[in-house]
């Protein structure tokens, strides 16, 4: 069984910066990569940030310039740097692992952006 435990949410103001982590455990087989998504209310799951083993990354625009995913693959470990935020990210954000035994999820983490 695959855990992902989400830290780093909060509230926030405008501008401001939070750095989300997502540590992963147990028998992951093949880590292919790992990522965040946001769900807002009402709304489906989507994808903020992807980042492959081999360290590929990938963005939605609108975070494009503000946002910085990296891994420490050692660790199955993910974090989502988040700068200049906007109260439009206010959301929770969802950890997502890929490995070749399955897609996992975390439990997420609130994140508000409001003065």
């Amino acid at each position: 069984q695959v855990q992902l435990v989400e830290s780093g949410g909060g509230l926030v103001q405008p501008g401001g910066s939070l750095r989300l982590s997502c540590a992963a455990s147990g028998s992951i087989l093949g880590l292919y990569a790992m990522g965040w998504h946001i769900q807002a209310p009402g709304n489906q799951r989507e994808l903020v940030a992807s980042i492959s083993s081999g360290g590929s990354t990938n963005y939605v625009d609108s975070v494009k310039g503000r946002f910085t995913i990296s891994i420490d693959n050692a660790k199955n470990t993910v974090f989502l740097q988040m700068n200049s935020l906007k109260p439009e990210d206010t959301a929770v954000y969802y950890c997502n692992l890929v490995a070749g035994n399955g897609n996992y999820w975390g439990q997420g983490t609130q994140v508000i952006v409001s003065s």
